[in-house]
């Protein structure tokens, strides 16, 4: 491995949402439209990481691991029919875990949250 490159780096909260090491990349904390459906808020986190992938040269096509974070578990289905729009067949792996997200606009606030690993080659 030739080098490690942190970008994105969040002072505050002390990471990096953006790690390049080798040929992976760790991409972080990826949200959107927080406070809005729960449809809206998975399509706003993969627009986030779509950006993030964008700014260093990649795209979804180089995902292949996801975390997926849920205040309410049973939303997986709405995600499912997501990733199929976005993925077209060539699915990254995937876990889904459910979670309260205290830090974020409280009940009502953030429903999801993605974490991505993308390759490089």
């Amino acid at each position: 491995m030739s080098q490690i490159i942190r970008s994105d780096i969040n002072e505050k909260w002390a990471h990096s949402g953006i790690v390049e090491a080798g040929d992976f990349v760790f991409i972080n904390y990826c949200v959107g439209n927080i406070g809005q459906s729960i449809e809206n808020q998975i399509n706003g986190a993969f627009d986030h990481l779509n950006s993030r992938l964008e700014s260093i040269g990649l795209t979804l096509e180089s995902v292949v691991k996801i975390d997926c974070m849920f205040r309410d578990i049973w939303d997986i289905p709405v995600m499912e029919k997501i990733i199929k729009e976005k993925f077209q067949g060539e699915y990254p792996a995937r876990k889904s875990i459910q979670t309260e997200f205290a830090h974020r606009g409280g009940q009502e606030g953030l429903l999801f949250q993605l974490d991505a690993i993308a390759f490089k080659g």
